[in-house]
């Protein structure tokens, strides 16, 4: 498993979604601080749309302390909305079944990333629960809109 988890993080730094996702069972259970939880297709459209979002920017990710059921990785790159600079550490948790992932769990420090992300009104609201339901509802509309988009279950 801890193959798998490794090139699943060098297919992310690499932006190829489909690499990504082929390591994850169709019934998998993503969550997360930004997008909450998401199942199956969700999750994997969730990686589609941030690889084709970073497509030509500066982004990077590096994935250390890989073992058979977890990793913690570090994102660089640029929130698009404010093009701020962030860099975010995660700790991931992953289950298998079948030899595929079947639940990923990713944790964040959310204020830290509001505080990258927002300057100022991050440092006011990021730590609220409110700041969280918002960043949730907000990702998932971009997720469902990105899913329209592109035909995606």
């Amino acid at each position: 498993m801890e193959n798998t988890i490794d090139a699943f993080y060098k297919a992310f730094n690499n932006l190829d979604a489909e690499t990504m996702v082929s390591y994850y069972h169709d019934d998998v259970i993503f969550k997360d601080p930004a997008f909450g939880t998401l199942k199956g297709h969700q999750a994997k459209n969730m990686w589609r749309m941030l690889c084709q979002s970073q497509q030509g920017q500066n982004f990077k990710i590096t994935a250390y302390n890989i073992t058979n059921n977890s990793a913690t990785w570090e994102a660089f790159y640029t929130f698009s909305k404010t093009k701020r600079k962030i860099h975010n550490t995660v700790n991931a948790k992953f289950v298998f079944k079948d030899g595929k992932i079947i639940a990923h769990t990713d944790t964040f420090n959310l204020y830290k990333w509001s505080k990258q992300a927002l300057g100022f009104k991050g440092i006011l609201i990021g730590w609220t629960p409110y700041f969280k339901a918002q960043l949730q509802q907000q990702t998932n509309k971009l997720l469902h809109q990105f899913q329209q988009k592109q035909k995606l279950n």
